[in-house]
C-alpha cells in the first residue's frame, strides 16, 4: 500500500509519466469527446486521456481534472508506448460510446470508452467506466496511467494492487480498478504495459466501490454484454426521435448530447458538465456550470419535445414541482431561483480553487455559483412557455401543478416592473433589461392561452391587463426610435443578442418593421461571419474584467430570426457555417473565439438546444 504526497500530488510522477508519452499540456477544449452514465461523465481527450471526471455526480469533487491543472489535476490516459502516432475519434452511429482510434507505425488499435447507463430494477448505480483497448491491425503496445486526483486534487488518497487491479481510498470516495493485465505502483499512481495483437483486447474498468466492498472482477463475456447493452439502450433511446430533416445526424448527436446532461434521479438537466474552462484564455470568466438553471433547462425541454423526447419533458416537470413545494416563503428573488443544484438544493456558495491554475493559467478555478442568488425575472416565461408546450405535446397539466404555476404568476404580476440582473447574469448592477419584460409577457401570455385551452380556473381580466401593460411598456420603453431597434435596456441604446428571441415567442412578427430593423441592426453590429456577440462589452460594462467570445447558442438564434424573417438563403448559409465550428465529434462548446477555437464549459446545453431549434424551424420554412 502506498500513500500520495501532500496535497494530494504525487511527487516525481507526473514529470516520468510526460517523459513516457509525450502530450501537450493542454489539449484545446475541442479535442475532447464525451461519455456519460445520465449521472455524471467524463472528458475523453484525442490522445486517449480522460481529463475531466467527477463522481459520483455531475456536480461531485473531480477524481480527474487534469483540464484544469494539467500537473495536480489528475488523469486516466491510455495511450501508444511508442513515438510517431496519430489519433482519430468518432461515436459509434447512434450512440454515445466514444472511439479513439490510434494510428500508429506497427498497426491500428482504438479505445473504446462508454459508461453503462442505469439499469431498471438496480439496487444501486455502480458508476462504471469501462475502457477497452483493441488491436485492429499489426502489433502494438500501449502505456496505461491512472492517477486519480480526488476532492479537486484537495485529499490525499491510497493505492493497493490487488489480485484483480487496484483500488484507490480517499476519504471520501473509493474507487476500484479491475483489470486481467499486471500492473505496478509508481509514485502512488498504478502504470500498466499492455502489448496486443490484432484481434486481442485489453479492459480496465473502474469503479464506484463502498467502504469495504469486495472488487468486482469482469470477464470478457461480461464487458461485451455491457457494450452491447449500452449501445441497445442509446439506440432504443434515439429510436423516439421524430426528427427526419436534412441534418438528422448532427440533430441527433445534440439529442444525445443534451440526454447525457441529464440527472437521471431526478430529470434535472446540467448547463454544461464542467467548471471553470475559460470564455478568454487567461481571462477571469470562469464559472462553474454543473447545476441547474431553469432558463437552461427550459429551453432544453423545448428542444427534446420539438424531436418527441416526452418522457424526459414529464421528468423535468417532477423535479421542477418539487422546485414549488420549496418556495412557500418567497424572498427577494421570489418563489423560484434561476439555478439549482441536480437534487433540487438552493445552496450553492461559490468558492475559488486557488491550488488550480486553471485551463492553460486561465484563474480562477471556481466551484459553486454566487448568480444563484441573482433576480432574474426572465425565467418565469422561459418556465411557463415549457409548461404551455408539455400541455401542448401531450403532458397535460394537472390541477395541483396549475395552482402552484397561479401562485407562481401573481408574484410576478407585482414584481415584474422592476430591475434585475437579467439573462446573462452581469455582475455591475440591475438594470430594466428589456428581455426580462419579453419574459414577463410570455410568462402571462402563455399562462392566459392555457388557462383558455383547458378552462382552468384564472383572474383573465387581470392577467390580460397585465401582459398588455407589459406589452405596451417594451413598445415605448424597450424600443430606441434614433437606433431603430429594440435595446439591451430602457436607459441605453446598445443592442442585445437576447432580443433575437422577440419573433421567436410570438411577441412581434418576424416580418414586422420594428424587428426587422432590430434584426438588421443586431446583424450589422454584433454578428461577424455568422458568429453573434451577446453584446457589446465596451458599450456596455457588465461588472467583470476581460474581454467576450461569440456566444454560439445566440448564432443559432440569429439563423432561426433570419429563417423566420423569409431570408432563407442567408439563414442557411449562416447555418451551415456555424456546424463548421463543431468539434470532430460533433460537440460545442459556450463560446468561440476569433480564430475558431471553441471556448467556455464544453458541452453546453444552450447551444446543442439552440441547434435543435434552429434546424427544426429551417427544415420547416425550407420545406
Amino acid at each position: 500500500m502506498v500513500r500520495d504526497g501532500p496535497a494530494g500530488r504525487v511527487e516525481g510522477d507526473e514529470s516520468d509519466a510526460a517523459r513516457r508519452v509525450p502530450r501537450a499540456r493542454y489539449l484545446p477544449i475541442a479535442e475532447h469527446g464525451l461519455i456519460g452514465d445520465l449521472h455524471t461523465v467524463a472528458l475523453v481527450g484525442t490522445d486517449g486521456t480522460i481529463d475531466w471526471y467527477c463522481c459520483p455526480r455531475f456536480d461531485s469533487p473531480s477524481v480527474f481534472g487534469a483540464i484544469l491543472d494539467a500537473d495536480r489535476g489528475g488523469l486516466f490516459r491510455i495511450a501508444p508506448d511508442c513515438d510517431g502516432w496519430s489519433s482519430k475519434q468518432l461515436y459509434l452511429p447512434d450512440t454515445n460510446i466514444l472511439i479513439t482510434r490510434f494510428l500508429m507505425p506497427d498497426g491500428v488499435g482504438e479505445v473504446q470508452d462508454f459508461m453503462p447507463p442505469p439499469r431498471s430494477g438496480e439496487a444501486a448505480h455502480r458508476h462504471r467506466m469501462i475502457r477497452r483497448i483493441l488491436a485492429v491491425r499489426g502489433q502494438m503496445r500501449f502505456v496505461v496511467d491512472v492517477a486519480p486526483r480526488f476532492d479537486y486534487a484537495r485529499a490525499r488518497h491510497e493505492v493497493e494492487l490487488t489480485p484483480h487491479g487496484a483500488l484507490f481510498r480517499s476519504p471520501e470516495l473509493e474507487l476500484s480498478l479491475s483489470t486481467h493485465r499486471p500492473l505496478e505502483i509508481v509514485g502512488g499512481d498504478v502504470r500498466a504495459h499492455v502489448a496486443v495483437r490484432a484481434g486481442e483486447t485489453a479492459t480496465f474498468v473502474l469503479d464506484r466501490v463502498q467502504h469495504g466492498e469486495t472488487q468486482v472482477p469482469y470477464s470478457d463475456a461480461d464487458i461485451a454484454a455491457e457494450f452491447d447493452a449500452t449501445v441497445a439502450y442509446w439506440r432504443r433511446w434515439l429510436g423516439g426521435s421524430r426528427y427526419s430533416g436534412r441534418w438528422r445526424e448532427t440533430v441527433h448527436r445534440s439529442a444525445l448530447t443534451l440526454k447525457l446532461l441529464t440527472y437521471a434521479p431526478t430529470g434535472a438537466i446540467v448547463a454544461a458538465p464542467t467548471t471553470s474552462l475559460p470564455e478568454a484564455i487567461g481571462g477571469a470568466r470562469n464559472w462553474d456550470y454543473r447545476y441547474t438553471w431553469m432558463r437552461d433547462a427550459a429551453f432544453s425541454l423545448y428542444a427534446l419535445l420539438r424531436l418527441g423526447f416526452t418522457e424526459e419533458a414529464g421528468a423535468f416537470m417532477g423535479w421542477l414541482e418539487g422546485r414549488f413545494r420549496h418556495a412557500a416563503d418567497y424572498g427577494e428573488s421570489g418563489p423560484l431561483q434561476i439555478m439549482y443544484g441536480i437534487d433540487g438544493r438552493e445552496d450553492l456558495p461559490e468558492e475559488e480553487l486557488s491550488h488550480l491554475e486553471g485551463y492553460r493559467g486561465s484563474a480562477p478555478v471556481r466551484i459553486g455559483n454566487q448568480a444563484a442568488t441573482q433576480l432574474q425575472l426572465d425565467i418565469y416565461g422561459e418556465l411557463m412557455d415549457s409548461v404551455y408546450l408539455c400541455n401542448k405535446y401531450g403532458l397535460p397539466l394537472y390541477h395541483d401543478g396549475w395552482m402552484e404555476l397561479t401562485r407562481n404568476l401573481e408574484w410576478l404580476m407585482d414584481h415584474w416592473d422592476q430591475a434585475d440582473e437579467g439573462i446573462w447574469e452581469t455582475r455591475g448592477g440591475r438594470r430594466d433589461y428589456t428581455y426580462s419584460r419579453l419574459m414577463s409577457w410570455v410568462a402571462v401570455e402563455r399562462a392566459i392561452r392555457i388557462a383558455r385551452q383547458r378552462g382552468l380556473p384564472a383572474d383573465l381580466p387581470r392577467w390580460t391587463a397585465v401582459r398588455d401593460s407589459i406589452y405596451n411598456q417594451i413598445m415605448e420603453r424597450g424600443w430606441h426610435p434614433t437606433r431603430r431597434a429594440f435595446v439591451q435596456h430602457y436607459d441605453t441604446d446598445v443592442l442585445d443578442a437576447s432580443l433575437l428571441l422577440m419573433p421567436l415567442c410570438k411577441f412581434v412578427a418576424p416580418t414586422d418593421p420594428r424587428w426587422i430593423s432590430t434584426l438588421d441592426a443586431i446583424t450589422a453590429e454584433l454578428v461577424s461571419d455568422s458568429l453573434v456577440y451577446r453584446y457589446n462589452v465596451e458599450a456596455s460594462p457588465d461588472g467583470l474584467a476581460g474581454k467576450e467570445a461569440t456566444f454560439s447558442m445566440c448564432s443559432f438564434w440569429w439563423v432561426e430570426a433570419l429563417a423566420r424573417a423569409g431570408r432563407l438563403d442567408e439563414a442557411r448559409l449562416a447555418f451551415e457555417k456555424m456546424l463548421t465550428y463543431a468539434n470532430h465529434v460533433g460537440l460545442y462548446s459556450e463560446e468561440i473565439g476569433p480564430t475558431g477555437e471553441q471556448l467556455g464549459n464544453f458541452p453546453q446545453a444552450f447551444t446543442h438546444l439552440a441547434l435543435i431549434s434552429a434546424a427544426y424551424n429551417l427544415d420547416r420554412q425550407l420545406g
